[in-house]
Order: structure tokens, then sequence, then C-alpha cells
């Protein structure tokens, strides 16, 4: 009996994402074996590494008992500043770079009004992602911007060996990410936080200090997606991004990371990894957009089951 409630305790350790990363994998096996291909596969994978990386920014403010819903606005307005034309005569870097503080301006801007000021953060990130979202559509004024710089679009294209080279920086940034949460006092006080921050805070630990760090470093992971989500579209649009937000608290639950729990990495890599075999199963199975949805939101329910089975076992 020990050793079955044992064994019982330790599948309950498993992130509910590797669980459906296999049933997904098995499914599109069994329904289409000739896609079971590292190439093809690849290509799938390529069209969520924005996604992956907005979960990397994520997966940090989660843990640290903060929530971030200005990804969306951050995409939308690097994106438009690349395809305005404002920056055509700029060369690449200055444009990275520019992109880039956009990002750490607005984690910035959170953090300091979540983490200093002890707002809301549900309110404060969505509140500076509808700013964002207008300032846009005021600049653009409802025209989408036009073609982005080939440079990006060339880059997005590149493939070493048969792997696409956006999911090569996607895994390699998950890589990084995990080691510095891994070794790094951040990574420790981040883990203090998500696992009882009164205790954290009695105990030294800055809890401030590593929420405004956090939400600086998310920002820039939203910065980050929107340079690989523009290049992979190589036009500018008004519209994409927002949708990101959800779909990454998604993929952040469902990689066994929720407020209160410790950051981990890789449980939501592989839960944004189920993303993408979801919609390639769900579209060789001729399921509508409406039915995507309902399955993806029934997924979710059944980790946050999981999760409520994992607390009692406890």
């Amino acid at each position: 009996m020990t050793s079955r409630s044992s064994l019982f305790r330790a599948a309950l350790r498993i992130p509910p994402s590797c669980i459906v990363f296999v049933v997904l994998l098995v499914t599109l096996w069994v329904l289409r074996p000739n896609m079971m291909n590292p190439a093809i596969l690849g290509t799938f994978a390529r069209q969520v590494v924005p996604l992956g990386i907005v979960v990397l920014g994520q997966l940090l403010v989660i843990s640290s008992r903060s929530i971030d819903l200005s990804a969306g606005g951050i995409i939308l307005l690097v994106n438009y500043l690349i395809s305005s034309g404002l920056l055509y005569s700029w060369p690449l870097l200055p444009i990275v770079l520019l992109c880039l503080g956009v990002g750490l301006a607005v984690g910035l801007v959170n953090g300091l009004l979540v983490g200093k000021r002890r707002a809301s953060a549900v309110i404060v990130t969505l509140a500076i992602n509808i700013v964002l979202i207008g300032l846009v559509e005021y600049l653009a004024n409802g025209k989408p911007p036009g073609d982005v710089p080939a440079e990006f679009h060339a880059l997005y294209n590149l493939r070493f060996w048969t792997i696409p080279a956006p999911v090569m920086f996607w895994i390699a940034l998950a890589g990084i990410m995990s080691a510095f949460l891994g070794v790094s006092v951040f990574g420790r006080f981040v883990w203090s936080i998500g696992s009882n921050p009164t205790s954290a805070h009695f105990s030294g630990v800055p809890v401030e200090r590593t929420v405004v760090i956090a939400h600086v470093i998310s920002g820039l992971m939203s910065a980050v997606a929107a340079l690989v989500q523009t290049s992979s579209i190589a036009v500018g649009s008004v519209r994409f991004g927002p949708e990101l937000v959800m779909n990454s608290i998604a993929a952040t639950i469902l990689g066994g990371v929720v407020f209160g729990r410790p950051a981990e990495v890789w449980g939501p890599f592989v839960g944004v990894l189920c993303f993408a075999l979801l919609f390639v199963v769900m579209t060789t199975m001729g399921v509508q957009e409406p039915g995507k949805l309902i399955v993806q939101g029934l997924i979710i329910l059944l980790a946050a089951i999981f999760y409520g089975l994992r607390s009692k076992s406890n």
C-alpha cells in the first residue's frame, strides 16, 4: 500500500504538459505517421517559438505571485515600429536594441507599479496592454503598416541541418533561463516568494525588487518574442499579439508553474510544444477553431484538477 501511494505521489509530480505531449505525439503517429519527421515537426515547432519566449517571462512573474498581461501590447508596438517605415534607414542592430528597450521599459513600469506600489498586477498590466494597443491603433490610423525589412524574414527562415534557427534560439534561451534560475541568487529568491512570500520577506528576501526584476525580464522576453513574430509574418499588423497572452498563461500552468509554486522552465517549454501538436492533431482530425478552443480549455481544466489532487496528496 505504501509503495502504491509513493508511486502515486511520484506520478503527480510529473508536469501535466509531459503527459499531454506524449498523448498528442502518439495520436499524431497513429493518424499521420508520415508527419513524424524532424523537418516537419521542426516547422510546426517554429510556429510556437514566439509563444514559447513569452512563456519564459510569464513563468517568472507567475512564480513571483504576479502576472503579466501586457505582452500583446508590447508585441504589437514592436511590430509597428519595425514595419511602419520609421526605422527603414536604420541598421538592423539599432532596430533590435530599440525594440528590446521598449520591452524593458514597459516591464520596468509594470514592475514598479506592482512591486513597489503594490498595485494589482492584473489591473496594471491589463491597463498597460490596452494603452499600448490604443497607441498603435492611433499611430496606424486604422491601417496596417507596411512590410518588414527583408533581413528579419531571412533570419527567420534560416535552418541548421533540419532544425529552424528560431527553434534553436528558443531552446538556447530556455537553457539559459533554466541555468540562471538554478544557480543564481535571483532564482532562489523567486523560489522563496513562490513558496511563501511572507516567510520570504521575514527571511530577508527582497520581495519588491525580485518582483520588479521578474516583470522587467518578462517585458524583455515579450520584446524578443515580438521580433520573432514580426520576422515570421514579414508584414505589419494591428491585430496579432494579444492572443499570445492567454496562451502563455495556459502553457505555463500546463507546464507545472502555478501561483505559489517555484519557477521551472522545461515543464512550460513542453507545454508550448503541446500547443503546436494540438493544432496539428486537431487540424488532421478536421476540428474547426471553436472545437480547438474547447479542447484547449478542457486540457487546462484537467491540469487544474491535477494540481488539486497533488495538493491533497501532499
